[in-house]
Order: C-alpha cells, then structure tokens, then sequence
C-alpha cells in the first residue's frame, strides 16, 4: 500500500509543479502588465485556469490545504477576471503570496507525504482582498451600443464583463457570423479563431440554428478589436463568413491600434528524468563500446592495412559512430529544458526578499528560452539564489542612499543566459554600488582569512569573498550576511564543470557570470598525459592549446608565467600538482590555457593525446572530495583515467600565489 501512495504521491507532485511553475510565469506577466495598466485578459484566465486545476487535482487526492487554498485563490482570480475587483501591485502581491505558500505545501508534502505549513494567514489576506470588492456594473449594455439584446441575454457574466470592458476602451465591437459543413466545422472554426485572436480579442462564440442540417452550423462571434475596420473586413469576408460593425450609441472616438503578442501552443510530454539517466547510462556504455572498436579497426588495420576485414571494419565503426552520435544528441536534447523555468522563481524571489529590506528592486530577464540539462538547471538553481540574496542586501543601495548618489529609486537586477560556444554564460548583475576591492581585503585581514603582509592584485582581492566564513555585511539580516554563501556558490558551480567570474565597478554595480557545460552527461575531453599519467580535462573549460619551447617560460615573483598575446599567463605543472616525477631534457613543453578573463591559467602537460568522448563517474563516497579530481571515465582499452577538476586546479594555484 506504501508503494502505491508513493507512486500517487509522485503523480501529484509532478503535476502539481507544472502548474505552479505555468502559475509563476503567468503571475510574473500579469504583474508586469499591470505597470502598463493593460492587462491581457488572456493572461488571467491562465491564472484562474491553473489554480482551478490545481484545486481539482489536490482535491482528488486528499491535499485538503492546497485544495482549499486554491479554492480562495480561484474565487480572488474569479473577481478579478470579471472586473469586480482592479488589477493592482496590491492583488498580484496577495497572489504571490498564496502562490508561494501553496509551494511551500507542496514541498511538505514530498519530504513527508503531507502538509505541516499552515496558511491561516495568506487566507486571511485573501479575504481581505475579497472583501474589497464591488458587484457587477448593471447600466444596460443596450444604450452603449445597437446590439440584439437576444445576444445579450445568452452571453455569460464573463462574457458580458468583457464586452463592457471593450466598450469602455471605445474598441470597434464587429459580429463575426460564420458557416462551417457539420463534417469539419471543429477544424475550420478553430481555424477562423486563430486568425481573430490575433486581429483582436473574441468576447464570445454562439453557435446559432441554421437553416438545416445540409446548410451546416452557424456561429456568432463577437469580436473587440483595435484594428482599423477596413482590414478586418477584407481580410475575413467571404462566401460563408460576413463581418459586421455593432454602432456605437454615443460619439466614439478613434483608439490607437494595439500591438499584440500571440504566442504559438508546443505540444509535450512529461518523462521522469530518472528514464532518460538510463537511456543516457546505456548511451555511455556504447560511447565505451564505440572507443574499443574504434581502437580494434586501428589495431587491425596496422596488421593488415587499409583492405579486407580492416576495410570492412572500419566503415562499421565509422557507421556506428554516427548513428550514436544522432542518438546521443538526441538523448542530450530530451534532457534540455529552457532555464526560464528557474527564472520565474527567482523572479518571485526578488519581489518576496526586496520586500523584507525594504528596497524597491526590479529585475529584468533575458535569455529565457536557453536550454540546459534538467539537473545542470536543477543544481545550479540555489548558487543563482544566493547571487541573487547577495544582491539585494549587499549590492543595491537603500532607496535614501540611491537617492543622494543620483540614481532611480527603483534598483535593478538583470538576469541574463545565453549560449557561449558548447557552454551557456548565466549573468546576474546589479545596478548597486559596487564592491570595493580594498574593503574586501581589509575584511579578510579583519577576519584572519588573509595576511596583512600579501601584495594582492584588485582580481585576487575580489576573489576572497569566495572564501568559507566571509562577509562584510556588518550586521546579519533574514536575506545574508551570515558569512555563508559565496564560498557555497563557487564549490557548487565547481562541481558542475563550470567558472564563475566577478566585474564590478565602484558606484554602478557588479555583474557575476557562471559559465556552465550544457550537460553533464556526456562531454568531450582533452587527453593529456603527465609524468607517465593520463588525465582527461572537459574541453568546455579550454580555450586553447600551445607547443613552446622551455625558454619561453620567465619567472615572475617565483611563479612560472609565460607572455600569451601581450600578457601574462600564469603556469601550473600537473606534474608538481601530483607530485610526479619530472620530466627532463624536453625540447617542447604543451600548455593547455583555461579559465575565463583573467583566471586563466596554463597547465603544463608532457604531451596531448587528443580529443574524446568521456562519461565522467564518481569516485565513491570516500573520494569524492579528493582535491583537483572531478571524477574517472573509462577509455576504449578498459583503461581508466581520473578527469580534472580545473576551476578546483586554478582557484588552489590562486591561493598559492597569494600565499608566496
């Protein structure tokens, strides 16, 4: 009986979060709309759809918390949509609220099967919004405009809410009547809709009696539109369909045409991640496979050379090769899931904790269709949450202190992802005041995390916030400054292959980029070799590789660097890294350059063997902290070589120098 609750359990959630996650976007919409004062109709009733089936669904399933909380949500969105109530911050915020907490008793009840939050409070602020709310407007729609009143009478209250909010913006009000053939009228008048959604807003479609069954079915379709009539005429007139204008009683005056978005439906379907890790488990395996008969057609063909069973061989390898790479993409593809889904939390986020510090932020979003790996997105959401605290707290300014520096009031947070090569960049960036490198410093040595005595450069100074235990926030707030955090942020994104990256200035703000692979699953490797030992480093973090002669190598400050392009790149051995024997008498070293901006750093390697496909695994529990190793992959020849963890590499190489 367990096993099934558990099973109707993860039915509901998964649900339940499609829902909530459609809520916040939608929410997040409305709330920006509502600064215009121009609310898509469309947009709410979204709303008021998804809390009504978030209400059906809990209550199916015994969640009687959401369940009656949505049922009060779903009568607020009711009033709303239906014009008893205006559309303001105040009601979007009461939203937000029961939207947050109807989160909240969802993840009571995956980490125990049932509700413990209470939301007597949220209820009580429903109501009170309820409570602000006034009856219909009952002025006969019959003296406004020359329609049949026999159309009004079938019309629904939000039908006629809508009419009455069309005639209040003096939009032309146009009776669409079509016939359709019984055979494909379902087609042909979803058809005909589409085209009208986007000329303007259909208040209601009444099927009406035809002649007979031969004549087809009719409808009467009331239309409120801001495009010229002319053109809705034109365009929709024809031999089973006949526009016509429903006058105005009184003088109305021409409005401004209206720029609509029309978004195109996607069809989907929800697959459990834990089957496509198994598809993609099968998929590394055959990567496996495919690198031992890549390596058997080699061997075979230095035997026989390039004829017979060598020939044969190879083809089928290459073949293979192929067909797994389609297969590998397309498995990658199925995991993608664009990072908007996060960026709506964080959003909410921003409105919830700008709140409790008593800041006016807004924040800007681009980028929200870029995809990434379900778990990459998954993992990286709580490092982008702090940024996003830090922000907020440390970063933008009181309103009386943005005032007397000369800015908005309002702060802004900007939040950014986009494709960078095979990596997506995410940015967080703030118009706050900056963070000053020698009030970070001052704060290490206050704290004994740095030495007064250390010559540091302004990017080695930032860096240090990165370090467990520090803040500069003097006094701790329900938002940061408990001395967690950053160091948090950058073990987190380290795990996931990626580099984080600080640009601030003084007065304007700071921007922190996190530079991510797109999976994790499956990635191309850099084969090199150190002191009799193979590694395999993700290529995502590698810009380039170099063959040098050793005397190009200066040393600077007991630091090996070398001049890359006008400046100065600093090196680190893997063979001193490890401690293995070094390798004497090289006529050429290789460098392989990686890091972003100016954390970039050359490793020394004694040779490159290539590139490869590699499927990173873990190296158990006891391991997995092990410093510099980011896990082991398996070559074709049952060889097994451990995969670099080059951020971890290039932040202790960092230390060190600012040990020296």
């Amino acid at each position: 009986m367990a096993g099934k609750d558990d099973k109707s359990r993860g039915e509901f959630l998964a649900e339940s979060e499609d829902i909530l996650e459609d809520l916040g976007q939608h929410l997040t919409r409305m709330d920006e709309m509502t600064e215009s004062g121009e609310v898509d109709p469309d947009v709410v009733n979204a709303i008021f759809r998804g809390v009504h089936s978030l209400k059906g669904l809990s209550g199916m399933f015994g969640f009687e918390g959401i369940s009656q909380l949505s049922h009060q949500l779903e009568s607020l969105l009711d009033a709303l949509r239906l014009g008893k109530l205006p559309i303001s911050h105040e009601m979007t915020s009461v939203i937000f609220a029961a939207l947050d907490r109807l989160k909240t008793l969802s993840e009571d009840i995956s980490r125990g099967g049932k509700e413990r939050s209470d939301y007597a409070d949220v209820s009580s602020m429903i109501e009170d919004a309820l409570s602000k709310g006034h009856g219909r407007d009952s002025k006969d729609l019959t003296d406004e405009i020359e329609i049949d009143p026999q159309i009004l009478k079938v019309l629904t209250e939000y039908e006629e809410h809508r009419l009455r909010e069309n005639i209040k913006a003096k939009n032309s009000i146009l009776l669409v009547k079509a016939r359709f053939d019984l055979a494909s009228f379902d087609k042909d008048l979803t058809s005909l809709n589409d085209r009208l959604k986007v000329m303007g807003e259909i208040i209601s479609t009444l099927p009406t009696t035809g002649t007979g069954p031969e004549a087809g079915i009719e409808f009467n379709i009331l239309v409120g539109t801001r495009e010229p009539v002319e053109k809705f005429v034109s365009e929709l007139s024809g031999p089973d369909v006949a526009v016509s204008v429903i006058k105005y009683k009184a003088v109305q005056k021409k409005a401004e045409p209206e720029t609509k978005t029309v978004r195109s439906l996607s069809r989907t379907i929800r697959v459990d991640i834990s089957r496509l890790d198994r598809i993609m488990n099968i998929v590394g395996e055959l990567v496996l496979s495919k690198n031992v008969i890549a390596r058997l057609s080699k061997d075979l063909r230095a035997v026989q050379g390039f004829q017979g069973l060598a020939i044969d061989l190879y083809k089928a390898s290459r073949g293979f090769e192929r067909k797994l790479s389609e297969l590998q993409e397309g498995v990658i593809e199925a995991r993608m899931v664009p990072i908007g889904q996060i960026f709506t939390r964080l959003s909410q986020a921003v409105r919830k904790y700008s709140s409790e510090v008593g800041k006016d932020i807004r924040m800007e979003m681009f980028g929200e269709d870029t995809e990434l790996d379900k778990l990459v997105i998954e993992e990286i959401s709580d490092p982008l949450m702090h940024l996003i605290r830090n922000a907020i707290d440390h970063g933008i300014e009181s309103p009386q202190e943005r005032a007397r520096r000369g800015k908005p009031p309002r702060g802004k947070i900007r939040l950014d992802a986009y494709p960078k090569g095979n990596r997506v960049a995410i940015s967080v960036e703030d118009d706050g005041g900056g963070i000053d490198p020698e009030r970070v410093w001052r704060k290490a040595v206050e704290k004994g995390l740095a030495e007064p005595s250390e010559t540091l450069t302004r990017r080695e100074m930032l860096e240090l916030i990165f370090l467990p235990g520090f803040s500069t926030k003097e006094e701790v707030s329900e938002v940061s400054g408990r001395g967690v955090g950053m160091d948090v942020v950058k073990r987190n994104v380290a795990k996931l292959s990626g580099i984080i990256d600080i640009d601030t200035e003084i007065g304007r703000g700071t921007n922190i980029t996190i530079t991510l692979p797109i999976t994790l699953a499956i990635i191309k490797g850099l084969m090199v070799e150190s002191g009799g030992e193979k590694f395999a480093m993700p290529l995502s973090a590698v810009s380039e590789t170099l063959m040098l002669e050793p005397e190009k190598v200066n040393s600077v400050e007991r630091r090996e660097v070398i001049t890359l392009r006008g400046e100065t790149l600093p090196l680190l051995r893997l063979d001193e890294v490890f401690r293995f024997p070094k390798k004497e008498d090289q006529e050429f070293i290789y460098v392989v350059v990686a890091g972003l901006a100016e954390r970039r750093i050359g490793f020394v390697v004694d040779r490159l063997l290539g590139q490869q496909e590699v499927v990173i695994k873990s190296l158990g529990e006891k391991l997995k902290d092990l410093p510099g190793i980011a896990g082991a992959t398996e070559l074709g020849d049952n060889e097994v070589v451990l995969v670099l963890d080059l951020e971890s590499l290039i932040n202790e190489s960092t230390k060190k120098r600012q040990a020296r």
